[in-house]
Order: structure tokens, then C-alpha cells, then sequence
């Protein structure tokens, strides 16, 4: 399919766009920042590996909608992640938009995202077990409730149900076995934060998990794939 054919260029193009539309002068209460942590990855029945990751964001507020008319804001953003040691962790790459709703100190609303991701590779008794990439459609809800003085501290929770993804080839060359089929996947992801007026502090952790169909095409469910993250970000608001 042409969606599985996407260069990684052209993905880039577009998240650096996402970036530079922070340059309008309508957009306000936008945030771009990093967080730093830990990634922990474990793949099948094999041992878990886990690494420092780090993790750059940015959320843009493109159109303020009228809350007391129940309109919303139309949010954009993105994230790269990129960890230490991408030869048992995953590289990944992020877009996303949507509306959200804001009832008092509640924002509700959910975003259509496109995620890639470099699936590393796993060393199995002396062999090399290659996966292919995988291209995602997700479809992310999000909650957050601000609360405290000037109602400057959040919290916020994300669910994200998995669609069975795309394919592209590995850089390491083609996957050992044909492409497995999703079963189902799901991703949570919770942060807490305080927003000092022009940047913040928050900390996040994040839960996900991959299983695919047990089939001659999955041995072992070694494309099974758990990750858990935590992490702490700073970052500005503008």
C-alpha cells in the first residue's frame, strides 16, 4: 500500500510544519518541551532491556473555539522519541489533531494521530529476530482537570486503542518472518504537572502493549511487545 511506503522525509517535513506554526501570533497557551526519563521494553517471553529516553513535544493551540456555545479548540502537536540505545528500544516519530472541549476546570476531547515506529531487533539463541516498522493510526481520548491556585496545577489522562498498523521494511533489512496480525494494543499514559505562568514542570508515565496473533507468523509471540515509560519534562508556554 502507498501508506506503507511513507520516507521517513517526508514525515519529518511534516512535523517540523507542525513546529513551525508556532509562529502565529493567534496561538496562545502552546507548549514545547522535553522529557527525560526511562523506557523499559520487553519483547515476548525474552528478557526486558531498559534504557534513557528522551522525548520532544509540542502542542498548538490553532483555533480558540467559543466555550459558552459549546465550541471547541483545534489542537495540533507532535513528539520524537528517541532513546539511548535504539539497537533494543524503539525510535519513534508522532503527529496529531483534534478538537477539545473545555467545561470549567475540564478539557475533554480526542485527537486523530499518525505514529511511526522503528521496531529494533532481538537477539534470540545466537540469531537475529528482525521486525518490520510499523505505521500507526490512533485515535487518542484525553481528559485534564487544572485545579490550585489560578488553577495553574493539572492532571491528565490519555487512552489510546491501537489499530492494526502498516508495514515498512526494517532498516536492518527484511523481517525474518512474514508481518504479524494485531490482536489488540492499547496505550495509557497519565501526567501531573504545575504551569509557572511561561513554562511548566510535569511528569508522566505511560503504559503499552502490543500482542499479536499466536500463528506461524509470530513464533514464540516474539513480536509481542510491552513498554512501560516515566518520565519528567520541562517546557515552555507561549
Amino acid at each position: 500500500m502507498p501508506l506503507c511506503q511513507t520516507r521517513v522525509p517526508k514525515f519529518l517535513s511534516l512535523y517540523l510544519g507542525l513546529f513551525l506554526l508556532a509562529s502565529i501570533p493567534a496561538v496562545s497557551q502552546s507548549t514545547l518541551g522535553i522529557d527525560l526519563g526511562q523506557t523499559k521494553d520487553k519483547f515476548g517471553s525474552l528478557s526486558s532491556n531498559s534504557a534513557l529516553i528522551a522525548i520532544l513535544d509540542g502542542r498548538f493551540t490553532i483555533l480558540h473555539g467559543n466555550g459558552k456555545e459549546g465550541a471547541p479548540n483545534v489542537v495540533i502537536g507532535g513528539e520524537v522519541r528517541y532513546p539511548e540505545d535504539t539497537s533494543t528500544h524503539a525510535r519513534e516519530l508522532a503527529a496529531f489533531g483534534g478538537p477539545e472541549f473545555q467545561f470549567g476546570n475540564f478539557t475533554v476531547g480526542f485527537h486523530g494521530q499518525v505514529r511511526k515506529i522503528y521496531v529494533p531487533s532481538s537477539q534470540v539463541d545466537s540469531l537475529t529476530f528482525v521486525r518490520n516498522n510499523m505505521l500507526l493510526l490512533e485515535l487518542p481520548a484525553i481528559a485534564e482537570y487544572r485545579f490550585g491556585p489560578a488553577h495553574h496545577a493539572f492532571v491528565r489522562a490519555e487512552g489510546i486503542w491501537e489499530f492494526n498498523p502498516h508495514y515498512s521494511k526494517s532498516s536492518n533489512g527484511t523481517a525474518t518472518f512474514p508481518n504479524p496480525k494485531l490482536d489488540h494494543g492499547y496505550t495509557i499514559r497519565g501526567s501531573a504537572g504545575y504551569n509557572f505562568h511561561r513554562w511548566y514542570l510535569k511528569a508522566t508515565y505511560e503504559s503499552r502493549y502490543f500482542k499479536f496473533s499466536q500463528n506461524g507468523v509470530n513464533p514464540e509471540g516474539l513480536d509481542n511487545w510491552r513498554s512501560d515509560q516515566a518520565t519528567g519534562g520541562i517546557g515552555f508556554v507561549f
